[in-house]
């Protein structure tokens, strides 16, 4: 009896010492909250991964919260960077990011300017990554006595361009504009001159995996499919990202990962913008399959 009594205590030993070992197994997720958000809002996304996935290390980078997320997102991703860097340190097998609406632009500049990340998947949710054009809740509050025909008037001044939103705003009917003016978005895309260009493109070519969830319900991501890269021409008509300019030309590396299969897109119908990283069958679907 004693003999049994110790081949079973070894057994369930061994046992809880494989689920420890798989329950640390999963790579740590780094989410970068949007604009006038903090890490409260992410309570109930790092409660679905850490269901799905026990023991998986979870931070919100509680970095330029609230009002503080308007400042200009240069300086919000040298911050940033240094604040996740310790985590990818940390995790020699590698991380991944999700980053919500602004916090998907600002996970890009992190990940086209850090030469060590180690970004396995990097879900873009609900990020205006081709940049923002349209009169939303959010813009009335920020300018109220602008309509979006006339925020470029503000944007692409100096002063504008210390206002995070105007560092992605692209009118398409001032196209010039937005890529002489705007010191951000067109940087990222490399459509405008930047002698880091190529070390931008090839930090962002390390990723395995790009994921780009939105959808038509969004109500402030215009237009909706800036979330997947497309984006207005100048009769605001909405083209794909695969007739992109940027992405014909492969000007950050967009092709390239398409061609290599590494690009997944989820167009979900009926989420509100602030119901994405809240809702269990957009996590279940679009978030949880890529965060193994």
């Amino acid at each position: 009896m004693m003999k049994r009594r110790g081949g079973l205590s070894q057994l369930i030993s061994l046992v809880i010492t494989l689920c420890t070992f798989c329950e640390a197994g999963y790579k740590p997720v780094i989410i970068i909250h949007g604009l006038l958000d903090d890490p409260s809002a992410f309570t109930g996304l790092t409660q679905f991964i850490q269901e799905a996935h026990p023991g998986t290390n979870v931070s919100v980078i509680d970095l330029f919260d609230d009002l503080e997320s308007l400042l200009p997102l240069w300086q919000q991703v040298g911050n940033f960077t240094e604040a996740i860097r310790p985590i990818m340190k940390s995790a020699p097998g590698g991380v991944h990011m999700i980053g919500f609406s602004q916090g998907g632009i600002l996970a890009r500049g992190i990940i086209s300017t850090m030469s060590d990340h180690n970004v396995q998947n990097f879900l873009s949710l609900s990020s205006p990554q081709m940049g923002q054009y349209g009169d939303t809740s959010y813009l009335e509050w920020l300018f109220p006595h602008k309509l979006k025909e006339e925020l470029y008037k503000v944007c692409y001044e100096d002063y504008g361009q210390d206002i995070s939103v105007c560092q992605y705003w692209n009118d398409p009917h001032h196209h010039d504009l937005y890529l002489k003016k705007n010191n951000y978005l067109p940087i990222l895309n490399n459509e405008t001159y930047n002698d880091k260009s190529q070390e931008y493109k090839k930090n962002f070519l390390k990723l395995k995996n790009l994921v780009l969830i939105g959808g038509p319900d969004d109500g402030v991501i215009t237009p909706w499919q800036s979330s997947q890269y497309g984006f207005y021409n100048s009769s605001e008509a909405v083209i794909a990202m695969k007739q992109q300019k940027v992405y014909a030309m492969d000007s950050f590396g967009l092709r390239t990962l398409d061609k290599r299969g590494c690009i997944k897109t989820y167009t979900i119908p009926g989420v509100e913008h602030v119901k994405w990283h809240t809702n269990e069958t957009v996590f279940k679907n679009a978030i949880l399959p890529w965060l193994s």
